[in-house]
């Protein structure tokens, strides 16, 4: 907190994606750098900590997907923003009864959090498994990139559209020095560059979330060169309505985002449409947005779960199918979370979809 209150005292204001940047990012400051937050005893849970038939479910797909690539001798994963290691630790699992796939693939774990890179470290430990700093250092392929709970943590600028004027979100301190919002009228290039997006259609706070759309260019990059795709599994919405879905979560609760910065998760909604558009514009291959539910199920999760339930006491079998239902359920992430899968035009691969 003092750092952000030092911050704006010394500059007044900060837009809204920087004031993100530092609570979450900051080397000695921000969130994800100074502690694991994932878990029953963090801020939150993750689809691959919920249960390993969800990595073993995206493992079975990319090894499908390298089959129908022609079996290439080398074939690399590339995980953005890895957590604590556990759903590359799944993967490996997977990938290991495919013995020709195995020596095949080589797996790339892309991670800002010094912190988080000692957990992943010492939970994966194999030799198939490096850290990168950045995806332009990528120079090999096909690449399937995968994305779990990735895009929903990048800093995002909110833009408030009143009739023809549009106002940028800022953070500042009040006259009672406490944190609360500010809006500065947008300049001329950002008002450009949400109308070339399409994002002032329809609503009031328009979401620009323009990290994740570099990172969506650079990747397209590297698809397009090399082959191969990206998996991506986030919360978020497939409607063009522009809404406010910022959110901070601590110990599991929502709280008020400057109750706590850099000590609590702080998100937003993935715009769905505006990814497939960029993706599209990129010249990469889309299928149409599915469910994580959706996905899952035409993965074959719930035979997998049957198939393993036979060997299991009663206990483990209920406490199995529980955790499944979280995956799974209306009512938990199955319907809130949503997958996009986007290639290279030359491969035509469309399993879970």
């Amino acid at each position: 907190m003092n750092k952000i209150l030092n911050i704006l005292k010394e500059k007044k204001s900060i837009p809204l994606d920087k004031f993100i940047n530092i609570a979450l990012y900051d080397k000695k400051f921000g969130y994800y750098m100074k502690k694991n937050p994932l878990g029953k005893d963090g801020d939150f849970i993750t689809s691959p900590l919920i249960s390993n038939l969800f990595g073993e479910m995206i493992a079975i797909w990319c090894v499908a997907f390298w089959e129908n690539l022609r079996k290439p001798k080398k074939i690399f994963i590339v995980e953005l923003g890895a957590g604590d290691g556990t759903l590359c630790k799944d993967l490996l699992n997977t990938f290991k009864k495919f013995n020709n796939f195995y020596k095949s693939v080589n797996i790339k774990l892309l991670e800002k959090s010094e912190n988080l890179k000692k957990i992943q470290k010492n939970k994966i430990n194999n030799k198939k498994v490096k850290w990168i700093e950045k995806i332009d250092k990528l120079n090999n392929g096909p690449i399937i990139f995968i994305c779990n709970e990735f895009f929903d943590s990048l800093p995002i600028k909110q833009i408030y559209k009143n009739k023809n004027l549009f106002y940028e979100k800022y953070v500042t301190l009040s006259n009672k020095k406490k944190i609360s919002f500010l809006y500065k009228k947008a300049n001329n290039k950002l008002i450009k560059d949400i109308k070339k997006l399409n994002l002032n259609s329809k609503g009031n706070t328009i979401e620009y979330p323009l990290k994740s759309i570099e990172y969506l260019e650079i990747i397209s990059k590297k698809i397009n060169k090399y082959g191969g795709g990206i998996l991506i599994f986030d919360y978020g919405y497939t409607t063009s309505k522009n809404k406010n879905t910022l959110q901070s979560v601590k110990k599991h609760k929502y709280i008020n985002i400057f109750s706590n910065p850099g000590n609590a998760d702080i998100t937003s909604h993935i715009n769905y449409e505006l990814f497939l558009n960029v993706a599209k514009s990129k010249n990469l291959e889309t299928k149409k947005i599915i469910t994580q539910s959706e996905f899952l199920q035409k993965m074959g999760i719930i035979e997998r779960a049957n198939i393993l339930s036979k060997k299991m006491s009663f206990k483990e079998k209920a406490y199995m199918f529980y955790r499944l239902k979280k995956l799974l359920d209306n009512n938990e992430m199955g319907t809130l979370f949503k997958v996009m899968f986007a290639q290279n035009k030359r491969t035509k691969f469309s399993l879970g979809f």
